[in-house]
């Protein structure tokens, strides 16, 4: 297990659409340990594949105050999201030093994936939630800050820009 190194914003894989994983293998595995090492060293509540340059639809979430409860998804999708929404400070290791306030849902239900190959549904609520959420937009090709304003998320990329 390894701690990757994500990729710097503007990389072009993070604007790009993560394929589908059509088995789950020892390989692709190995990447979701890789990914929750990863997220666990910058204390993240989730990870996508795109953002260390793997670039399939692969993602991992753990909400958990206690951690080492991370589930493991491949491939998946909103099937359901609840009408009340739910403000949350989201940031990037992409790109370090800002981050913004982001509605989504508070509640979803997902479809995946899961670790045995087998298709699971799970509903994320709260941080999970929103963490799951973000994590398919990476697969989409998207940045949180995709969901800001056009003035917002000038600012916001201004800033970054500023500190790098």
């Amino acid at each position: 297990m390894t701690v990757r190194t994500c990729l710097p914003w503007p990389d072009k894989r993070l604007r790009s659409m993560a394929e589908d994983v059509a088995e789950i293998t020892d390989e692709i595995r190995a990447i979701w340990d890789d990914m929750i090492d990863t997220m666990e060293a910058m204390s993240g509540v989730g990870l996508a594949a795109p953002q260390i340059g793997v670039m399939l639809r692969l993602a991992v979430v753990d909400g958990s105050t206690e951690r080492g409860r991370a589930v493991r998804l491949a491939n998946p999708e909103v099937l359901h999201s609840s009408i009340e929404l739910r403000e949350h400070e989201e940031a990037s290791p992409n790109l370090p030093g800002v981050s913004a306030k982001v509605k989504r849902p508070r509640a979803v239900t997902v479809k995946y994936l899961n670790e045995q190959g087998m298709i699971d549904r799970r509903d994320f609520v709260g941080i999970e939630a929103t963490s799951v959420q973000h994590q398919i937009d990476h697969l989409n090709g998207r940045m949180y800050f995709d969901r800001l304003s056009k003035v917002k998320r000038d600012m916001l990329l201004r800033k970054a820009k500023k500190q790098g």
